[in-house]
């Protein structure tokens, strides 16, 4: 098969690569439409040991089953591979897993490829009239589900129900699409690239602003820096809640005495359990998430120019897909 093949420190090579193999339980999926994350944005960027070079990255995916008795359907893809039996996984939390793999990091390798493996329990159903460019969403959209619905959960009842996302990327957005499915109707996006911003406005009716000094209940990092989470920390409001999904850098940024004094509760959310996944996929299907027009696909043979033009800022879309077979 033909993959994308992370190399090391921005460089990617489009080559052949061995076919996966599905064991028993697996299935083979023909790869028709897989995404690109900010996490593999930080892999290219020689950022995240975790995935050492050579690998194969790539994690948001749909496609189609090849061989045996599902043979041809359509599914998307839950990259994220548990254990099924430890505490965690067992109450239903499977984010949580000890154990837990996620394709696009050893020992798994990742879905810019024509071929991926899956077991048949991390497979959702995506019906005919479902667009695999729209599929393969599901899963940065679940991220950004699973982060709504635990900062809701958090929220005084008694709160007023507004919030501010920091950062227009594909997750932020994907925050504000959840939040409004969830009953939010008040959401401002704050995103410093001018082109992005636009594009939020224009193409996915979002109110965006370059920055923001509006205090709100709700207060959603899709970012990760230190400024951010400083940002994070001084417009939440007393009793509000900050979600923290992004993962740029390490350290710095809180405001540990402001959210003392001021009970304001921080979650840490990473990635999603299995029944957001599914949740979130269902929304696509219902189309609770909207028109969800907002990508542009390009070929795998070409990633390794759309990981240029990301790393430049120079790309508006807040996702780009890659089609391994055009």
């Amino acid at each position: 098969m033909k993959a994308l093949v992370y190399q090391g420190v921005k460089t990617l090579t489009f080559e052949d690569a061995a076919d996966p193999v599905a064991p028993d339980g697996y299935h083979l999926i023909k790869v028709e439409a897989v995404g690109i994350c900010g996490s593999d944005m930080h892999a290219y960027l020689g950022h995240d040991n975790r995935r050492p070079a050579p690998l194969i990255l790539g994690h948001e995916a749909a496609g189609t089953i090849v061989g045996g008795p599902r043979d041809g359907d359509r599914v998307t893809v839950n990259p994220l591979v548990t254990c099924g039996t430890c505490p965690a996984c067992t109450s239903a939390r499977e984010n949580l897993c000890p154990d837990r793999q996620i394709i696009s990091m050893p020992p798994r390798e990742g879905a810019f490829a024509q071929y991926v493996a899956m077991p048949e329990v991390n497979l959702v159903t995506v019906p005919d009239d479902v667009p695999f460019q729209k599929a393969a969403l599901a899963e940065p959209l679940a991220v950004s589900w699973h982060a709504a619905r635990l900062t809701l959960d958090a929220l005084h009842p008694a709160a007023d129900r507004r919030a501010v996302i920091l950062g227009g990327g594909a997750i932020g957005l994907a925050a504000a699409l959840a939040l409004k499915a969830m009953g939010v109707d008040d959401i401002t996006i704050v995103e410093p690239n001018d082109d992005r911003r636009a594009f939020l406005i224009s193409r996915c009716g979002q109110t965006a602003v370059a920055s923001s000094d509006v205090h709100c209940p709700i207060v959603i990092d899709a970012v990760g820096y230190a400024t951010t989470r400083a940002t994070a920390s001084a417009l939440a409001t007393p009793g509000g809640v900050i979600a923290h999904i992004g993962l740029g850098e390490d350290t710095g940024g809180l405001d540990i005495r402001r959210m003392t004094l001021q009970e304001i509760t921080f979650i840490g959310t990473y990635a999603y359990t299995a029944q957001d996944f599914r949740d979130t996929a269902q929304a696509i299907f219902d189309g609770r998430l909207g028109a969800l027009d907002w990508t542009e696909t390009r070929p795998l043979s070409e990633g390794n120019i759309a990981f240029q033009q990301l790393y430049a800022g120079s790309v508006a879309t807040p996702k780009i897909i890659l089609d391994p077979w055009a």
